[in-house]
């Protein structure tokens, strides 16, 4: 009969310590730690219970018929079933990822409308955030000039000091005028920007910014140290804010998000990214490479090329897509050559 010898554990808060019992069931771990199941044999004449459930800190701290646990420890280890857990299937992944950028279109059309102030979209590269705004930007805008009315949207892009915030903000402060900072990461590592954005997008009736000291710029352009925004603004970033190292830019970034609508598109592995490439290609009218005209299967053989070469691509997104759609058109046949040397690493 199999015996287990209790090096180190305890029962019911009770010590137990170099202790031999007949083993019931070999060594477990679940939630609320290790154990094995033995018998009580007077052990513990107080439990009237005949199978007790001994725990331990860890395996070591078992030895199995007098042999240590580096013998035994095969035929004795039994492992908690790990629960079942359904794994998505491409279809249901693309759906779900086809979802995320609907909500993006909404949101979008929200801020242009100046139901929301302010939304943060993050996600990793080329995976269309800034393609999906500039969409409703530019239906916004097609309806405007029909109208006769000026633009009332900018789009921001590279590095941006906190003066010039300050600017751009007073210029598309009117009610339904949106700010897109696209890619304008130098915002979030500047404590006067982000203390700008907070009283910008605060959540307030009267969101009123100052500027108090003097500048030649603002002078020169008409712009005053104060002035009231009812604007909105969408951020569009790669940053993960929780990696951000400075406690107290950190504190000024939570401030931001509880400003904002945050929308984090969720395409975190290398399977989103080409999911999000196949979903783009199959919902978009004409395909991804509509503008390519291609007449064969060039598509396929492009995700396809993709796939099969991943671990040497500089980088797996839509542009890299567009990237080799451009060599197929300079060279047909010659194609792959080029991309070798274009878009993988050496």
């Amino acid at each position: 009969m199999a015996t287990v010898r209790i090096l180190n554990g305890s029962y019911r808060n009770q010590p137990v310590t170099d202790q031999t019992f007949t083993l019931v069931k070999g060594f477990q771990t679940g939630k609320t730690g290790s154990w094995v199941t033995v018998k009580n044999e007077g052990q513990f004449p107080q439990i009237a219970i005949d199978q007790i459930k001994i725990k331990v800190g860890n395996i070591k701290e078992l030895a199995f018929n007098g042999t240590s646990v580096a013998d035994e420890i095969e035929d004795h280890i039994e492992l908690a079933p790990a629960k079942h857990v359904k794994e998505e299937t491409d279809l249901a992944a693309m759906d779900r990822i086809a979802a995320r950028f609907s909500v993006l279109d909404e949101m979008s059309k929200a801020a242009i409308n100046g139901d929301i102030r302010a939304m943060i979209v993050s996600g990793p590269p080329g995976v269309g955030k800034s393609f999906g705004v500039e969409t409703q930007l530019n239906k916004a805008i097609m309806f405007d000039q029909i109208a006769g009315k000026k633009v009332r949207f900018n789009i921001v892009k590279g590095a941006m000091t906190a003066l010039g915030l300050y600017a751009q903000l007073y210029k598309y402060s009117d009610a339904k005028n949106v700010l897109v900072f696209d890619d304008c990461d130098s915002v979030f590592g500047d404590e006067l920007a982000l203390n700008i954005l907070k009283a910008a997008l605060d959540s307030g009736k009267h969101r009123k910014i100052c500027w108090n000291s003097d500048s030649r710029l603002l002078r020169e352009e008409g712009i005053p140290n104060e002035f009231k925004f009812s604007g909105s603004a969408i951020f569009i970033t790669n940053l993960k804010f929780s990696s951000v190292k400075s406690k107290k830019l950190q504190d000024h970034l939570e401030a931001l998000q509880s400003r904002c609508h945050f929308l984090d598109l969720t395409i975190n592995s290398t399977r989103d990214k080409f999911l999000r490439i196949k979903q783009v290609h199959r919902d978009a009218d004409g395909g991804l490479f509509a503008d390519y005209d291609f007449e064969g299967d060039e598509a396929e053989q492009i995700i396809q090329y993709m796939e099969e070469n991943q671990a040497k691509l500089r980088e797996i997104s839509m542009r890299c897509c567009l990237k080799i759609a451009d060599l197929i058109k300079i060279s047909p046949t010659n194609w792959r050559n080029l991309a070798a040397v274009t878009i993988c690493k050496e």
